[in-house]
């Protein structure tokens, strides 16, 4: 039997990473970590940073290969079958190092918002004991570049993905929505004269870029400088928030 340690690792700053995290990864035996392709390779590279950084006799390491996701058979069916695929490398990856007890996945962000590792890790078979160390959120790191809540004055707010903004529209009653894993700038689709726009890419990452404003001023310059930041890294990771222009 093993355990199962999900670290929190934040936005790619290695000064995101807790005292708890550390600790987390000086106890492991093996961390796996997964390769995406050529284009994200740095991705890797920030995680064997962080690993070096925070311990003096780094755990063994086992790299694993994501797996394409099907996008013919429905979206939610599709990554289904996705989480049953990186959930078979991981026990492939796991099985090859027989003496490892204690196990741990290095998580972008923090594993309870927009990332499925823990229904990824609850598809194991023998299911294992699964210990979350949380880690500063891509939400969290956006409001700290752009120095600005998230929320009004004793109000909610929604978070939600691109893909909803792009089939759903703008939520009804909403005020301020956080728009996450959205590839497609699918603000386009609102109306952007009536809403402001605090857009990050690389969130607390040396290549952090920030653009806020009238989304309608500003939407152009946050679509040239995406395109150009995604060719020169091979890779982007971008997060926005958008509130309601009060006139």
């Amino acid at each position: 039997m093993i355990d199962l340690t999900l670290i929190g690792i934040g936005t790619g700053n290695p000064d995101h990473v807790t005292f708890q995290g550390a600790q987390a990864i000086r106890s492991a035996d093996l961390i796996l970590i997964p390769r995406k392709g050529e284009n994200k390779a740095d991705l890797a590279g920030l995680r064997e940073q962080i690993i070096a950084q925070v311990a003096d006799t780094p755990p063994q390491i086992a790299y694993f290969d994501i797996p394409k996701r099907r996008a013919d058979d429905g979206y939610l069916r599709g990554v289904d079958e996705w989480h049953d695929a990186i959930a078979l490398r991981w026990q492939e990856a796991i099985a090859a190092h027989p003496k490892a007890r204690h196990v741990a996945l290095l998580i972008w962000g923090d594993p309870s918002l927009y990332d499925s590792s823990l229904r990824i890790a609850a598809r194991l078979t023998p299911q294992p004991e699964t210990r979350v160390i949380p880690g500063i959120t891509a939400l969290q790191a956006l409001t700290a570049a752009h120095a600005i809540p998230i929320n009004e004055l004793g109000a909610p707010y929604i978070v939600t993905t691109g893909r909803r903004i792009r089939d759903e529209g703008w939520p009804e009653t909403a005020e301020n929505v956080a728009v996450m894993l959205d590839g497609e700038c699918s603000f386009q689709n609102l109306n952007m004269e009536e809403l402001d726009i605090w857009w990050g890419a690389y969130v607390g990452m040396k290549e952090e870029i920030l653009i806020k404003g009238p989304l309608a001023e500003v939407a152009q310059q946050i679509l040239d400088r995406r395109a150009h930041a995604r060719a020169d890294h091979g890779w982007i990771m971008d997060i926005y928030l958008l509130k309601k222009r009060i006139i």
